[in-house]
């Protein structure tokens, strides 16, 4: 797989490269990009074999809120047959592991995961990239990470842990600084099997019964936007820092297949400060709110529509600016420099976790020329997938 190739005219600064489920963690916790969920009945064995998912690169089947209780059976018998169908085609040599998605799987609750896994063989294991906890909570988050480690004993293999931070004890005030403190302890032991934390912003605004419209985004929900703000807080910092993924973005606007030329020369980050239109509502709060994403340091975003997936991974991108100062910090021993450019300080010892974090970021997603080489990795890449 390899994050913004869907535009084969388009000339990168620096080319992303290629990754699959075995690359090291240390990168691949910074290459999930735009994260699919989708519900666990679906079929897409044809879209993986007809390589027509190459935009997506991680995805997340999901047993929990997505389906009906009573559908549990079913989504549980779907993920099998795919784990089957997409091993046979490896040992085949019809696909390869760079083929498939990064699969994950959204559990239902610790009992369904462990009883699910029952269902698991090495094989399948080697299909899977890993597991989504939701609800994850410090009762719950060491059996859930115990017996995660039980299965990559068991099969050989390296699962991946995904946790979603959300519910009240994080969402409420009086109790949310001891729940963080306390996952962070629980965690600390299991942090090789940690490649990403998410966080629930539906459910933390379900709790305070509000939900943000298309023309905002979640910051402007301060209630969530404090959740989110304690969560980075106490997961985010420079010496024990976790790779932390952007929350939803609930809205999807159908449209034509719409032709991007006009907006070749747009600076998005301009146009989304000025408030003018690029594309529709829908598009334009998802790149204001990706913005927002990583100016307070979150990597990637979860997506409920395939067609987010080349918004998000495009803004992912590093420009030439962000790529020399992070070069020039990294290479220099220590103290002030000024900047390739001219036009700011580069302090060597304040900015260098900064730096490093754009390195990987930059070898993930690609170093493009300056903010308007965004909208242009977007133009002109077939149609939108819709």
């Amino acid at each position: 797989m390899k994050h913004n190739n869907y535009n084969k005219g388009f000339n990168f600064v620096k080319e992303p490269v290629e990754f699959d489920k075995f690359t090291d963690k240390d990168f691949l916790q910074y290459s999930l990009g735009a994260t699919l969920y989708m519900p666990a009945t679906k079929n897409i064995i044809p879209k993986i074999i007809n390589k027509q998912m190459t935009h997506i690169t991680s995805m997340v089947m999901c047993f929990e809120d997505s389906i009906k209780v009573e559908e549990l059976g079913k989504a549980e018998e779907n993920v099998i047959q795919h784990l089957e169908k997409l091993s046979e085609l490896i040992d085949k040599g019809t696909l390869q592991h760079k083929d498939i998605p990064l699969i994950f799987l959204r559990v239902r609750n610790i009992v369904q995961f462990r009883a699910f896994s029952s269902k698991l063989n090495s094989k399948l294991s080697n299909i899977l990239s890993g597991f989504v906890f939701p609800k994850f909570h410090s009762y719950n988050a060491s059996e859930y990470l115990s017996f995660l480690v039980s299965l990559n004993t068991k099969f050989e293999v390296k699962l991946y842990a995904m946790p979603i931070f959300e519910g009240d004890r994080i969402a409420y005030m009086e109790t949310r600084y001891q729940e963080l403190v306390s996952l962070k302890e629980i965690l600390a032991p299991f942090k090789d099997i940690i490649l990403n934390l998410r966080v629930g912003g539906t459910d933390f605004s379900a709790l305070f019964s509000v939900r943000r419209g298309i023309n905002y985004s979640v910051y402007d929900i301060l209630t969530v936007r404090d959740c989110l703000a304690a969560i980075l807080n106490i997961f985010g910092r420079k010496d024990d820092e976790y790779t932390i993924s952007g929350p939803v973005w609930e809205y999807f606007l159908a449209h034509n297949d719409d032709d991007l030329n006009y907006l070749l020369n747009s600076d998005v980050h301009q146009s989304i400060k000025r408030g003018e239109p690029i594309l529709n509502d829908a598009i334009d709060g998802l790149l204001k709110e990706v913005i927002l994403d990583k100016a307070n340091g979150f990597v990637g975003k979860t997506i409920i529509h395939p067609s987010h997936a080349h918004f998000v991974n495009a803004l992912q991108a590093i420009t030439r600016e962000e790529y020399e100062d992070a070069m020039q910090i990294i290479t220099t021993t220590g103290g002030v420099i000024k900047s390739a450019k001219f036009n700011k300080m580069n302090e060597i010892n304040p900015h260098k976790s900064w730096a490093e974090k754009v390195l990987k970021r930059a070898s993930a997603y690609g170093v493009i020329e300056d903010e308007t080489s965004f909208l242009q990795m977007i133009a002109n890449s077939n149609k939108i997938i819709k």
